[in-house]
């Protein structure tokens, strides 16, 4: 499974609150409509409008085909007017990994 992980910064005249409220609204229920998504959160930081984005995907080709799609692009188009993606990392985690 690969790991893509979003650094975010909100626009200025972005609300943080509007910001987290699209995420748990719409970002979040859109993950079931994108086949190649395993997992996916969201992360505010210490400094006010910067987040962070985790992705679960089943590989990056597939995260790829999910990208071309409407449910997708719909995403693209509202987090663009809010945000900014600052940097990106992709890995593939050293298993298991662990979890408590």
């Amino acid at each position: 499974m690969d790991l893509i992980v979003h650094l975010i910064r909100l626009h200025p005249d972005t609300d943080p609150a509007e910001f987290e409220a699209w995420v748990r609204e719409t970002d979040y229920h859109t993950c079931p409509r994108l086949p190649s998504v395993r997992a996916f959160s969201v992360q505010r930081t210490a400094t006010p409008g910067h987040y962070f984005e985790v992705i679960q995907v089943s590989s990056r080709a597939d995260f790829e085909q999910d990208m071309h799609t409407p449910d997708f692009k719909g995403l693209v188009t509202a987090f663009d007017t809010m945000a900014t993606v600052t940097a990106e990392y992709e890995g593939t985690r050293i298993d298991p990994g662990y979890q408590a």
